[in-house]
């Protein structure tokens, strides 16, 4: 399995609509209109993003380098990826469905209008 890079991770999520990148804490974050749905941890190469109880469920038993943060934070949503074991498609998959649940409705209906034209 090939290791997915932060320059990957980056390339991902600039390509959603209105995303900035931010400092936090010790870690980049990727927000959407000033909320956080992704952040990256240069230290341990990996990223906490923001889920659905029911994707995270998904996404962490698809690959069990995908895990709940181990505090109420997970029990919010809050997932741990860790980059060196997971590929750049199942990173996409992550990542849209953690930018589609922070974004505003409208911007979520604009990526689904690019999706099919």
């Amino acid at each position: 399995m090939k290791m997915t890079s932060f320059a990957t991770f980056e390339k991902i999520n600039l390509t959603f609509p209105e995303v900035t990148i931010e400092p936090h804490f010790e870690k980049i974050s990727f927000r959407v209109r000033k909320k956080i749905f992704a952040t990256y941890d240069e230290k341990n190469l990996s990223a906490t993003v923001k889920l659905s109880k029911s994707d995270q469920d998904q996404f962490s038993s698809a690959n069990q380098s995908v895990y709940p943060v181990d505090n109420k934070w997970g029990e919010q949503g809050w997932t741990i990826v860790e980059l060196a074991q997971v590929d750049e498609g199942l990173l996409y998959g992550i990542l849209t469905s953690a930018y589609r649940e922070v974004a505003p409705k409208k911007l979520i209906e604009l990526m689904d209008t690019d999706e099919n034209s």
